[in-house]
C-alpha cells in the first residue's frame, strides 16, 4: 500500500521579475522541479526543488533506485540516495544558490523526496504533515515582506509579460514597493535585498522605510557584498534599533566572525552556515546569531527540526531562507515552521514575486502576513496538471538550464564582474 510504484520528475519554468542582487539580476524565467511519488494504491505525494540541470539529472538518477521502497522508511530512502547519487565537485555551484553546492548534494536530493514522502504519509494516515512532525505549535506562520531593487522590466526577452511592480531604484520607489506588498499581503516585517548600490544609498532606503513604517522590524541582506572594513564603517548607521538583524554583510564565516565581534546587532546567514557541517565553526567563531534554514538544502523537514533543536541548545535564533519558489515549497516551509517552537523571526519568501502556480486553486493566500496551517491531509495542496503542463512547456522553450544572474547582468552592463565582496 505504501510502496513506491512510480516517480515523476518534471522541470518547470515560471516568470521571474528583474530583481537585482549583489551577483547581478534575475533572468526572465525561474527554474524549479516538481517531484511526484505515486504508490501502489494510487496516492501521490508532491515535492518541489531546484530546476538546474545538475539537480534534475541527480533526481532522475536516483528515482529508479527508490521504486518498491516504503515511503514511511525515509531512513532507508536517504541511505539509498547517498549510495547511488553522483557527487560533483564539493565546491561546484554558485554562492547565490547554496542549495546547489556540491557539499549539499545528498541533503538537497533527499529533501525533494522526503517532502513528497511526508505528503504521501499524511494522505495515507489522513493527517497534515505538521502532525507527522510532532504537531503544530502555532496555527499560522508569519512571513516577511521581501523587497528588491529591480529594473522596470526585462530588457532581453521576447516574452510580452511585464510584471506589475515597476522599477525600484530609489528610496522612494522602495518605500512604494513595501507599501504595495504590505497592503496586499499584510506583512509585519520587512527585508531589503542589498549589495546592489553603494551601501550608504541602501541605508537611505532603510531610513526611508523606518520613517514610513516606524513600528515594523527591518532587515537588510547584502549577500556578503561588503568587506569587513565597510561593514565596520556602517555599523553606527544601524544604531537606535534600526535593524532586527543584519544578514550576511561580509563574505565568509571568518569575516562574519570579525563583524560579530564589533557589534551587538544579531548577524544572520543563509550563505555561510548551509549544513550541519558548518555549525561547529560558526559556534567557535560566534559568526552568526541567527541561522536562516532552508529545507531544500539542509536535508528536509525533519532535518530542519534537528537544526531547530541545535539552535535552541546554543541560543541561536532561527528563521527560514527563501529562493524563487511556488506553493508546494511554501506549504512545506509552513508545515515545518508550524512544528518548531523556537522559530524566532518571520520567514523569508519570494512568493509575492511569483504570479504562476502548479497547485489547484492558484496562489496560496496570506492573512496579516501569515499562512494559515492547513488541516487537510499531507501538505494540503493538490497538483494542477494543466498548469504543470504549461510550466513544463515554458521550461522546454525558455532556453535557461541553470540560474545565472551574472551573465544576465552582463547583457545590461558588459563589464559586470559579479564577484563579492563588491564594496
Amino acid at each position: 500500500m505504501s510502496r513506491i510504484k512510480q516517480i515523476e520528475i518534471t522541470p518547470i519554468a515560471f516568470r521571474d521579475p528583474p530583481l537585482l542582487n549583489v551577483y547581478g539580476v534575475h533572468e526572465a524565467w525561474a527554474l524549479r522541479t516538481i517531484i511526484e511519488i505515486k504508490t501502489e494504491d494510487g496516492n501521490y505525494g508532491l515535492g518541489e526543488s531546484y530546476g538546474d540541470e545538475q539537480t534534475i539529472s541527480q533526481l532522475r538518477q536516483v528515482a529508479p533506485h527508490l521504486l518498491g521502497m516504503d515511503v514511511f522508511n525515509v531512513n532507508a530512502i536517504r541511505n539509498k540516495i547517498e549510495s547511488v547519487v553522483t557527487l560533483p565537485d564539493p565546491n561546484s555551484g554558485l554562492d547565490i544558490a547554496p542549495g546547489t553546492l556540491g557539499a549539499t548534494t545528498v541533503p538537497r536530493i533527499f529533501s525533494a523526496f522526503e517532502v513528497a514522502c511526508l505528503d504521501l504519509m499524511g494522505k495515507i494516515t489522513d493527517r497534515p504533515v505538521c502532525d507527522l512532525l510532532g504537531g503544530k505549535v502555532r496555527n499560522e506562520v508569519a512571513y516577511s515582506a521581501y523587497l528588491f531593487y529591480k529594473f522596470e522590466r526585462h530588457g532581453f526577452t521576447n516574452d510580452p509579460w511585464v510584471d506589475t511592480w515597476g522599477e525600484a531604484i530609489t528610496p522612494e520607489q522602495i518605500v512604494a514597493q513595501a507599501k504595495k506588498m504590505i497592503d496586499q499581503y499584510g506583512f509585519q516585517s520587512i527585508k531589503l535585498k542589498a549589495g546592489v548600490f553603494e551601501p550608504e544609498k541602501e541605508i537611505e532606503a532603510l531610513e526611508a522605510l523606518r520613517e514610513a513604517f516606524p513600528d515594523v522590524p527591518l532587515r537588510i541582506d547584502p549577500n556578503g557584498g561588503w568587506t569587513v572594513e565597510t561593514t565596520k564603517r556602517l555599523l553606527d548607521k544601524f544604531g537606535n534599533g534600526l535593524l532586527q538583524y543584519l544578514e550576511d554583510p561580509a563574505h565568509g564565516q571568518e569575516a562574519m566572525g570579525q563583524v560579530s565581534a564589533m557589534t551587538d546587532i544579531p548577524l544572520a546567514t543563509n550563505m555561510y552556515v548551509i549544513g550541519f557541517f558548518d555549525i561547529p565553526k560558526a559556534i567557535e567563531l560566534d559568526s552568526v546569531q541567527v541561522i536562516l534554514s532552508d529545507h531544500h538544502y539542509w536535508g528536509g523537514l525533519r532535518a530542519t527540526q534537528e537544526l531547530a533543536q541545535l539552535c535552541k541548545t546554543w541560543d541561536i535564533g532561527l528563521s527560514m531562507h527563501s529562493n524563487s519558489h511556488l506553493g508546494i515549497s511554501l506549504m512545506a516551509m509552513t508545515h515545518a515552521a508550524a512544528a518548531i517552537d523556537n522559530l524566532t523571526y518571520a520567514c523569508d519568501t519570494h512568493y509575492p514575486w511569483q504570479e504562476e502556480e502548479v497547485i489547484v486553486g492558484g496562489k496560496i493566500p496570506f492573512k496579516n502576513g501569515a499562512v494559515v496551517v492547513p488541516d487537510k491531509p499531507g501538505l494540503g495542496v493538490e497538483l494542477d496538471r494543466d498548469a504543470l503542463a504549461v510550466l513544463a512547456k515554458n521550461y522546454e522553450n525558455c532556453g535557461i538550464r541553470a540560474r545565472d544572474d551574472v551573465s544576465e547582468m552582463r547583457k545590461y552592463q558588459p563589464d559586470w564582474k559579479g564577484t563579492v565582496p563588491r564594496f
